[in-house]
């Protein structure tokens, strides 16, 4: 005589390893989300360094119509925008600017959404703009400032737009808005650097002067 197979009792999962699975598929999704958030800022980070590059060929170029003089070096009588730098006009700066290499969304740092693109350079203000700008770079300092993010901090303080002096006894740093306590800055030898709070502070001090004059959009 055959008797069939009985089937299996199948044991049915304990709330508690539901909830347990339920929190391991939490965490994964949370690492996940956390990995493509990351990787996203650092593709927009590279875009920031792009857009400086892009900025500091546009002066560059400009400046190889202009004798080798750089836009804050040229009074607006002569072309340049001298006058409007010192009145905190980042704005008119870059317009000076319009035809050389660059559009208006190299104004902006990918990673500040608070930030409008202009439409075109005719319609461009300080609010477009994310990066200060220097007025008195020094030709003689490869590693002098001329662009860099604005998101700026004195003395644990956010600065404000306009003209100011950025100096080496002061405590200088970035906020935490864009890179993280880090900034991109274009230098005058056409580089690029992610700089830390240590970085800047370094990079401020370099042309060994007491202060760098920044304005700020």
């Amino acid at each position: 005589m055959q008797f069939s197979q009985l089937p299996r009792r199948t044991r049915a999962l304990t709330l508690i390893e539901v909830l347990v699975v339920v929190a391991v598929l939490v965490l994964v999704a949370v690492l996940a989300l956390s990995y493509l958030s990351e990787a996203r800022r650092n593709v927009l980070r590279l875009d920031c360094v792009m857009y400086l590059k892009n900025d500091g060929l546009a002066i560059r170029v400009w400046a190889g119509d202009h004798n080798d003089h750089r836009p804050q070096n040229l009074s607006v009588a002569n072309g340049g925008a001298k006058e409007f730098l010192a009145a905190g006009n980042v704005a008119s700066y870059f317009q000076v600017m319009s035809n050389d290499s660059f559009m208006p969304f190299d104004l902006t740092c990918p990673v500040d959404r608070g930030c409008t693109i202009a439409k075109s350079f005719a319609t461009l203000k300080n609010t477009n703009i994310d990066y200060f700008v220097s007025p008195n770079p020094d030709n003689s300092q490869p590693n002098a400032i001329m662009f860099g993010d604005d998101n700026l901090m004195v003395d644990g303080t956010p600065i404000k737009s306009g003209v100011m002096n950025l100096w080496t006894n002061r405590s200088i740093a970035w906020t935490n808005q864009r890179h993280r306590l880090a900034g991109d800055v274009a230098l005058f030898d056409g580089s690029v650097a992610l700089a830390s709070n240590a970085g800047l502070t370094n990079l401020v001090a370099e042309p060994g002067t007491a202060t760098n004059m920044v304005v700020i959009p």
